[in-house]
């Protein structure tokens, strides 16, 4: 299939080396040069522009930016995918974003007869380089079965969310609850070892109890209790406290527009604001147990 991609940063780049892989036909485009030279490398062709991209002759565009300023900006540009692209062509924006503005962009490009579904995704970059990542998709049934063949080459567990803007409710719930249980998870770990239990115990207990959850028995925030989560790397890699801060901030809006409380979502996106104004938005969001102890290396 004859594929654009736009977008190769840490995630969207790994995204379209798989598709390669699986012998589709790319042609992509970034604003760094060194992004696009490395898939050009791997067997791609270079778009000089969006509009370049949006005319090409692709039967799909899948688009993986940093927020919903940018998908707006190159979907719904002077110059952007819906002023260039053929009627037809399937569109598909991974990004993360808010449900208000994924139906937004959708409702302009079904107007210009292009499909569209919305599929964020959750894996972070070593499920994008592997080929794992969850998609949380948002659409008509019929756009979802159709783009399946192509996720499949990116993802291993392709969910089906319902209407259009449904992929994006789905990250944001999902993710706004992570944020919640790794702060949980730090206070519990913290406190824990604060009163003279081993990590590693304690960590053990909780992990075969009523507290277990994936920010404990996969993630866990404390050093030296798993030695592939970030924690026992110096907190780097993984999925950033900014990008955590990010997708709080989505949940949040997004529960303003529809009327409904979050209230630990909002507490936990306050903390990881300030951790975040520490200096911190770097390191890996499991490093928020530095604000229960400053100490932990």
């Amino acid at each position: 299939m004859k594929i654009g991609f736009l977008g190769l940063g840490n995630m969207g780049g790994p995204m379209a080396h798989n598709l390669l892989k699986a012998g589709h036909e790319l042609t992509v485009f970034d604003l760094s040069e060194a992004a696009v030279a490395n898939l050009v490398e791997a067997g791609a062709s270079a778009a000089p522009s969006i509009a370049v991209l949006a005319g090409s002759n692709v039967e799909v565009i899948i688009t993986m930016l940093p927020a919903a300023q940018h998908v707006k900006g190159v979907y719904l540009g002077e110059d952007g995918l819906l002023a260039k692209v053929a009627p037809e062509v399937r569109l598909i924006d991974s990004s993360t974003i808010d449900p208000m503005s994924a139906r937004e962009v959708a409702t302009a490009a079904a107007a210009k007869g292009n499909r569209m579904i919305d599929a964020p995704v959750s894996g972070g970059t070593g499920g994008a380089a592997a080929g794992t990542l969850t998609f949380m998709v948002g659409g008509e049934q019929a756009d979802f079965d159709a783009a399946l063949p192509v996720l499949q080459a990116m993802g291993k567990n392709i969910v089906y969310c319902g209407p259009s803007g449904n992929g994006q409710v789905a990250k944001v719930a999902n993710n706004m609850l992570l944020g919640i249980s790794m702060i949980g998870a730090a206070e519990a770990m913290n406190l824990g070892v604060s009163l003279g239990m081993d990590p590693k115990v304690l960590a053990g207990i909780i992990n075969t109890s009523s507290g277990r959850c994936w920010s404990t028995d996969t993630y866990n925030p404390y050093p030296g209790v798993l030695d592939n989560a970030p924690a026992s790397r110096g907190y780097t890699g993984g999925f950033g406290t900014d990008l955590m801060l990010k997708d709080l901030g989505l949940a949040t809006e997004a529960a303003k527009q529809a009327r409904q409380p979050v209230v630990l979502g909002a507490l936990a996106q306050q903390l990881y604001q300030t951790f975040s104004g520490q200096g911190n938005g770097g390191l890996d969001f499991s490093a928020i147990i530095k604000m229960y102890n400053g100490a932990i290396e």
